[in-house]
């Protein structure tokens, strides 16, 4: 069988191709039946995943696609479209509504720290000081982290607790954590 320099450099570059690519999302949890790639930010990935297309439109209608393609870093706990349809009847839609852009904002960046907590970062901060963290979001919130057992959850200001439920999504400018509930700031 003769190998033709062609179809040597054809199958190199496809080997090649297949280690950066596998290289990229090496150890990433897949969310929403999508690869998350670490070298795509937030919004890059986010938008691949099928589980958070209500996050997504509601990051456009606040206005902060931009904010989450930064360079960061950020700790996003992300909810799934299961989360935001377990609010009440109608708010989403309410929330979505250009009136509502600035309780809109208020909540999502109730969603976003301003470092790169990976979840063994997390659980040291909650062993250290003695099974809680209080941590401050950028939209001023203040989220209370615990763990129990090898689970991460977060209580927020109105008392609601979330589970993440897949942790340390990597992404260029931060890491994402998805979680089950909508973390909303005390109203």
């Amino acid at each position: 069988m003769t190998i033709t320099r062609k179809t040597f450099l054809a199958t190199a570059a496809s080997a090649f191709l297949a280690v950066s690519i596998g290289t990229a999302f090496a150890d990433n949890p897949m969310v929403g039946g999508a690869a998350m790639l670490k070298t795509k930010n937030i919004i890059e990935n986010a938008l691949n995943s099928k589980d958070h297309t209500t996050l997504v439109a509601a990051v456009k209608a606040a206005g902060l696609v931009d904010t989450l393609q930064g360079a960061g870093p950020f700790t996003v706990f992300a909810p799934t479209n299961d989360a935001f349809a377990a609010l009440p009847a109608g708010t989403v839609d309410m929330l979505l509504k250009p009136e509502n852009k600035d309780k809109l904002v208020k909540i999502l960046t109730c969603h976003v720290v301003g470092a790169k907590a990976m979840a063994a970062d997390v659980m040291k901060m909650v062993k250290d000081d003695g099974g809680m963290h209080k941590v401050k979001t950028v939209g001023g919130c203040e989220l209370t982290l615990k763990v129990d057992g090898s689970k991460v959850t977060v209580t927020d200001e109105a008392g609601g607790v979330a589970n993440v439920t897949i942790a340390d999504v990597e992404q260029s400018n931060g890491v994402i954590h998805v979680i089950d509930k909508v973390l909303l700031p005390k109203m």
